[in-house]
């Protein structure tokens, strides 16, 4: 028959053997549904958030073209250059602290001092709505200020009170609504404190070596093309070599907030192709228990003359309508993912995702689902394929029929491989997606494993006298037993839950517990050079027990490594952050106490060579540096060359004073800076720990001071949120597991009905069934958890401890929640199937022995 006649043939029996509905295809309908709406759903909302950002680049970035500067003013020629662009508005950024009038407390703050001519685009939203000069202008020597309700509630202020900043008084005249060009400035540990550039002027923090970030943004006149502010880019940094100011365009106008959405949304397109892998499973018991139950129609095609390849066909289209169903589902929800999105973000990103349909992310999504189908639907097919008529007829089954074909093989384990492939090539970093992928395909094979080890475990267990005891390991290794099926379906998502639980727990132990105890209490910044002497005794009086540490610093830029200037240098990802933004740079004539050298010598006290760098052992490898390589800082405005002297181990871990370069004290001479110092008293409380803030903070109110319990504090609750959020993507891969796991129960049921009729003709209770059913479903579920633990442990540690550096703790709590859940799913489900088999009439069933 030709092949185009087989194809319309079997289509025809396809749409008439599902007459009967999709009875048994729910857990597969399911399993797709939900695998691919999590991939387009998410991958949708990543592409809305980014067309967010790139429909309002002016708005956020302030400009068309934003040039920032640290540590100083842009020179007289620069200003021309700016001016000649285009309308210029000028903010400046530190971190400082705001201190009530009298004193009484303190709070750290991000101040933002703006000109005239905020904001280029966009609006700045207050409550109340007041004019620029009704809002930051000086009435009677004091200057206005605008602020979130968090400083508000921090200080216990309201509209019309006074702080101080500096030596300036301000006046709190509105609270800050919305600022536009927000995200462009990065994350901030603080609350905003807007003023006016006069206002902070007249604060007096402003001192040679303050640590202030001057940006100009500059409005280009209307049309300009993203081609000419290119050519304007080239011009700036031809023009202007050593300026060291970084520009940023209305096309990259947050670029840190991009970077995080396209690694998050990777992460969750992995969790998600997880679980459509896991739902995989599901899909190859559902088609196995369908065929199975079409025994008697595929043994009657047969006898009629029908080819094993009508057959396959036959069931094949079936298989893929109802997986084009599932496809369907999954991308309508997908593609509903913008609309709920754009209203839930909203609080959390402040970029409106742009609500819309997004081909791509579901043709993706789409893709995915008809690969995982094929890949798990080819095995069962083939394998009925070749069943003969006589062997259906006797109500034998298709367990323990070995392999189908080679040719269902290879086309099931190349299409296994092309969904590989493509998850890598559609991935945005492809090692984390390479790894991903192996990582998978391990887990599969040493699933399968633990499975048969549990079976020859149950085979080679001594003989019980407990019937349902006896009972139960007896169906754990049968032939066509449940086990590598359930272990198989939960242990995958469990590990994965095991895993970030354990990631999770560690971290916020590390910050709420271990790194308290071992970090610095304060870190005090831009303390001036004239006031070094005076803030020391001052601290020596405060905290006599305590240890004062400080050292000179600087801000300044990667330019170029051996010459080449950084933007052509190709630099792993994990290498690529030094590069990134400016970095803190210090000098010092001895080896930091808290660092050890690695690779070459320290320069003499006395140096008064070329320049000399050490730098940190661990970023120098991964940026692929070596001993006399030269690496091209700018700092104020001037480009400096350094040749690397040696490699040392900085534990950064510590949270003491670390630098990625420290370098020779003849490097900076002359140079304004100012100074960085930390100290640590173990035995201060908080009321000496207030005091002591309250006092540096009256007798120098320039110098910033940050309580590291309260960063710590900050920390631990994004790593709570950030947790939440993953566990609840992992969750996705535990939905799939648990619906595999009822898909696979289900697929079991004609074999339990089977034993227990058998069983009960025999004479066995309703009660022993179901205590040897029960005791089944526990032992199984308490291995999976036991290679959940085990095997999420040792991933745990390794992120932990290998990747992360730090100390690894196994957590008893989360041993105990993943037992019981592994128990509770796997007993519940399963009696909640076993229920309806122990219902059935013996008679029906004996009849067909």
């Amino acid at each position: 028959m030709p092949l185009a006649r087989t194809l319309r043939l079997a289509f025809r029996f396809s749409l008439r053997e599902m007459r009967g509905g999709l009875s048994g295809f729910l857990i597969f309908l399911a399993c797709i549904a939900l695998g691919v709406a999590a991939i387009g759903g998410v991958n949708s909302v990543a592409q809305a958030i980014s067309a967010g950002v790139a429909d309002q680049g002016q708005t956020l970035l302030g400009g068309d073209l934003r040039f920032q500067l640290h540590q100083r003013d842009p020179t007289r020629a620069e200003c021309s250059f700016l001016d000649r662009l285009g309308t210029v508005s000028h903010s400046a950024n530190m971190r400082s602290m705001a201190r009530l009038e009298d004193g009484s407390d303190q709070a750290l703050v991000e101040a933002k001092a703006v000109d005239g001519a905020y904001p280029l685009y966009g609006a700045l939203e207050t409550e109340p709505v007041l004019s620029r000069e009704d809002l930051f202008g000086e009435k009677s020597g004091v200057f206005g200020a605008a602020a979130p309700d968090l400083l508000f509630e921090r200080l216990n202020l309201g509209i019309g009170d006074r702080l101080k900043l500096g030596s300036a008084t301000f006046e709190l005249r509105a609270r800050l609504v919305n600022e536009p060009d927000a995200v462009s400035d990065g994350f901030g540990f603080a609350p905003r404190l807007m003023v006016s550039t006069d206002g902070l002027a007249a604060s007096g923090l402003i001192q040679p070596g303050s640590l202030v970030e001057n940006a100009y943004k500059v409005r280009l006149p209307g049309g300009t093309t993203e081609a000419q502010i290119k050519a304007i880019q080239e011009q700036a940094a031809n023009q202007f070599p050593q300026a060291g100011w970084s520009i940023r365009t209305r096309s990259n106008a947050a670029p840190a907030l991009s970077s995080n959405i396209e690694r998050f949304s990777q992460f969750l397109t992995l969790v998600g192709l997880t679980a459509l892998v896991v739902g995989g499973v599901g899909v190859a018991n559902a088609v196995r228990a369908y065929l199975d139950g079409k025994r008697g129609v595929i043994a009657t095609f047969k006898s009629l003359g029908a080819s094993g390849g009508f057959v396959f066909a036959v069931y094949l289209v079936q298989i893929l309508m109802i997986a084009a169903l599932g496809i369907t589902l999954g991308l309508v929800l997908g593609a509903l993912m913008p609309f709920a999105a754009s209203a839930a973000l909203q609080s959390v990103i402040p970029v409106p995702a742009e609500g819309g349909f997004y081909p791509g992310a579901l043709g993706m999504a789409a893709l995915f689902g008809l690969l995982v189908t094929l890949a798990f639907a080819l095995l069962p097919l083939g394998r009925a394929r070749d069943v003969p008529a006589t062997a259906l007829f006797r109500e034998m089954g298709f367990e323990g029929r070995g392999f189908p074909r080679p040719l269902y093989i290879a086309a099931a384990l190349g299409i296994a491989l092309l969904l590989a492939v493509l998850a890598i090539l559609f991935s945005g970093d492809r090692r984390i997606a390479s790894i991903f992928v192996g990582a998978t395909i391990f887990s599969f094979l040493v699933l399968r494993v633990v499975g048969s080890l549990v079976q020859w475990a149950a085979n080679k267990s001594p003989r019980v006298r407990s019937t349902a005891l006896r009972l139960a390991i007896g169906n754990i290794h049968r032939p066509g037993a449940l086990t590598p099926s359930v272990v198989l379906s939960l242990g995958l998502g469990l590990t994965l839950l095991v895993t970030l639980a354990l990631i999770d727990g560690n971290l916020r132990r590390q910050i709420s517990g271990s790194l308290p105890e071992r970090a610095p209490n304060f870190f005090f910044v831009d303390i001036q050079s004239g006031d070094v002497d005076a803030f020391s005794a001052l601290v020596g009086k405060e905290a006599p027990q305590g240890r004062l540490i400080k050292v000179p610093m600087l801000r300044g830029r990667v330019m170029a490594l051996n010459g080449v200037d950084v933007d052509k240098v190709k630099v792993p990802a994990e290498g690529a952050w030094v590069l990134r933004g400016d970095r803190g740079l210090t000098y010092d004539a001895k080896l930091p106490e808290n660092a050890t050298l690695t690779e070459g010598s320290w320069w003499p006290e006395n140096y008064a060579g070329e320049p000399l760098v050490s730098f940190s052992a661990e970023e120098g490898k991964e940026i692929g540096l070596k001993l006399g390589d030269t690496i091209t800082v700018n700092v104020l405005g001037r480009n400096i060359t350094a040749k690397i002297a040696n490699f040392r181990q900085v534990e950064w871990e510590t949270m003491g004073i670390n630098f990625v370069m420290v370098f020779s004290p003849n490097t900076f001479a002359g140079a304004p800076h100012g100074w960085l110092a930390t100290l640590t008293e173990t035995n201060a409380s908080a009321a000496d720990d207030a005091h002591l803030l309250n006092a540096v903070t009256r007798a120098f109110p320039a110098v910033t001071t940050v309580r590291v319990k309260d960063a710590l504090e900050i920390v631990n609750r994004l790593v709570a949120q950030l947790g939440t959020a993953i566990r609840a993507a992992a969750g996705v891969a535990l939905i799939a597991s648990v619906l595999v796991l009822a898909g696979a129960l289900a697929a079991g049921n004609r074999a339990r009905i089977h034993d227990a009729v058998v069983l009960k003709t025999l004479g066995a209770t309703r009660k022993t069934l179901i205590a040897a059913f029960s005791l089944e479903y526990m032992l199984i579920g308490l291995a999976t958890a036991i290679f959940a633990l085990a095997a999420g442990g040792v991933a745990a540690w390794f992120v932990v401890a290998r990747i992360m550096t730090l100390p690894s703790h196994f957590m008893p709590e989360v041993a105990v929640a993943t037992i019981g859940f592994s128990l509770v799913v796997t007993v519940g489900i399963g009696l909640a199937g076993t229920w309806r088999v122990l219902g059935h009439k013996a008679a029906p069933v004996l009849r067909n022995l």
